[in-house]
């Protein structure tokens, strides 16, 4: 789940970074939370044990 968010955000900062120069510095905060989904995937894992 947070891999496809970091793909959305990753995908949405492009777009606005090609698209939008006029908004720089808002679409690098897209890139940082894409960046931070993509690591908190990694450190969190699979769990064996889905919750309900």
């Amino acid at each position: 789940m947070f891999l496809t968010i970091a793909l959305v955000l990753i995908v949405l900062w492009a777009l606005g970074f090609f698209l939008f120069p006029v908004v720089g510095g808002l679409v690098h905060i897209l890139l940082l939370f894409a960046i931070v989904a993509v690591i908190w995937h990694f450190l969190k894992g699979r769990n064996a044990t889905p919750r309900v």
